[in-house]
C-alpha cells in the first residue's frame, strides 16, 4: 500500500457510492477515506470535519460540491495536502443579480420537492440534467444514483444547499496552489461546464486538464474507467 493516503470528497447528497469504482481500483495501493458531510451547513465546516479525521498528509480529490470543499481544506491546511484533484466542480461564489437568484430559486425548488415527495422523487427530476442525455435510459446507472440520493435526507439536502449558496469565491487561492493538480470534467457536463474547468486549470500553475468524452456531471459513475485512469496518472505524478 502506498504511503500516500487518499481522501475522496463526495458532492451534494452523495455518499461513498459515488466513488465506488475508483475506490475498488485504487484501494490496493492507497489507504482511502471518504468524507461524510452530514448536516454541516457550510463548506468550511465540511473541510474542518475532513481535517479532523484525515491523516497528517494526504492526496485530496473532490467531485462537484466536494471539489469546493477540497479547496476549503487546502485553504486551511495547505501543508497537509500532497496533491489535489477537482472533478466537475467550481471555484466562484454565488453570482450577483439574476444568475444568482436563478440558482437559489432552482435549488430551493428541488428542496421543496424533496421535502414534499421524498429524496428519490427529487433525484428523479434532478438527474435529468446531471448525466449525459444518452445515459438517461441506463437503468443500472440511474438506479444507483437514485438509490444514493434516497439514502440522504431533506435535512442534509437543506444544510448542503445553505452551504453552497453561501460558498466563498476561491479565485485568489487557485494561483497559489503548489501541488500536482488534476482538473477533470465530463465534456458534456451542462451544470459545471468544460469552459469553467478551462478557467480553473488556467489559474492553477502546472495543473493538468482532462475532459472525459460522452460524460455529464456524474463522471465517476458515468465513465468510471476514464476517471480512474486519470486519477491513477495524477497519483503517480
Amino acid at each position: 500500500m502506498s504511503a500516500e493516503p487518499l481522501v475522496l470528497v463526495p458532492g451534494l447528497v452523495c455518499d461513498a457510492a459515488v466513488w465506488q469504482p475508483q475506490r475498488a481500483a485504487l484501494a490496493s495501493r492507497h489507504g482511502i477515506q471518504v468524507a461524510v458531510h452530514g448536516e454541516a451547513d457550510s463548506l468550511g465546516r465540511m473541510a474542518e470535519q475532513i481535517l479532523a479525521q484525515a491523516p497528517p498528509r494526504f492526496a485530496l480529490a473532490g467531485h462537484s460540491m466536494g471539489g469546493r470543499v477540497a479547496l476549503e481544506v487546502l485553504a486551511r491546511a495547505p501543508a497537509r495536502v500532497t496533491r489535489l484533484a477537482l472533478l466537475d466542480t467550481g471555484h466562484d461564489g454565488l453570482p450577483d443579480g439574476e444568475a444568482g437568484e436563478g440558482e437559489r430559486a432552482g435549488r430551493l425548488r428541488l428542496l421543496d420537492v424533496a421535502q414534499r415527495q421524498g429524496m428519490r422523487a427529487m433525484g428523479a427530476e434532478w438527474v435529468q440534467g446531471m448525466v449525459h442525455p444518452r445515459r438517461l435510459g441506463d437503468a443500472p446507472l440511474i438506479g444507483a444514483i437514485l438509490d444514493m440520493f434516497a439514502r440522504s435526507t431533506p435535512a442534509v439536502f437543506a444544510a448542503q444547499i445553505r452551504a453552497l449558496l453561501a460558498r466563498p469565491d476561491r479565485s485568489t487561492l487557485l494561483p497559489r496552489i503548489a501541488v500536482p493538480t488534476l482538473v477533470l470534467c465530463g465534456r458534456e457536463d451542462s451544470w459545471s461546464t468544460l469552459d469553467r474547468h478551462r478557467v480553473i486549470a488556467g489559474l492553477i500553475p502546472g495543473s493538468v486538464l482532462v475532459d472525459v468524452p460522452d460524460c455529464g456531471h456524474m463522471c465517476t459513475l458515468e465513465q468510471p474507467g476514464a476517471v480512474t485512469a486519470a486519477l491513477d496518472a495524477w497519483l503517480q505524478r
